[in-house]
């Protein structure tokens, strides 16, 4: 009985201790942030928004260089809108996004899975009509070329068939009219995160963002 216990001691406080570690990298790693590139011209207009966990990344629906409607259909949504302005795009663990509609529904399996990278991801696309800055969505003004490197990104961040077409998810478990998920490419892990995902979009992109984080405050706390 005393063995049982001194192991269930030291794996509480190894779990404990490598936590804590996660917590303090996390935090020191968030504090570092990358400056956004100079001298570039102010030529598309994206977002990044929020729910408080979560960041996406929101682009126009349509311009010269992208139409994301020919790869992620309105007709995908329940509402099949073409009046949809905006498309905000966000990466993370499939169980999550489908399994999980609010916290108390979380179950251990999901939790493990996402944490340890052994889950696969999906892609959440939600389209708006406008867009309403606040502490929740910040609006970044970046180049052409800039742009060009965050679709480059996103594109590689969708799984895709022979033809290259995303592949939609058929599912029940939409958050609402105007949204859909797609398979994603990846593994969803404490280090790599929807967050950091978002992150990297950014970096990617040459803007403000953290060295490394897996968190929305961090990424917000750049555009303050």
């Amino acid at each position: 009985m005393r063995k049982t216990v001194k192991i269930f001691v030291k794996a509480l406080l190894l779990v404990t201790g490598l936590l804590v570690f996660y917590g303090l990298i996390s935090f020191a790693l968030s504090a570092i942030t990358i400056k956004q590139e100079v001298g570039t011209k102010e030529e598309v207009e994206i977002f990044i928004l929020t729910n408080g966990v979560h960041t996406d990344i929101v682009m126009p629906v349509k311009n010269d260089q992208m139409d994301w409607v020919a790869k992620v259909p309105y007709n995908n949504t329940q509402a099949a809108d073409s009046t949809y302005k905006f498309i905000a795009l966000g990466w993370g663990d499939k169980g999550f996004y489908l399994e999980t509609p609010t916290w108390s529904d979380l179950r251990a399996s999901v939790a493990l899975k996402a944490a340890t990278g052994l889950s696969t991801t999906a892609i959440h696309a939600t389209y708006y009509k406008k867009m309403k800055q606040g502490d929740d969505c910040k609006a970044i003004k970046i180049s052409k070329e800039q742009y060009q490197r965050l679709i480059s990104f996103i594109d590689k961040s969708f799984q895709k068939d022979s033809l290259g077409n995303f592949l939609v998810i058929k599912t029940n478990a939409n958050y609402g009219k105007n949204d859909a998920f797609y398979e994603a490419t990846g593994s969803y892990s404490i280090l790599q995160t929807c967050n950091t995902w978002a992150n990297s979009a950014l970096k990617t992109s040459g803007q403000r963002c953290c060295f490394w984080t897996p968190s929305s405050s961090a990424i917000f706390s750049k555009y303050k």
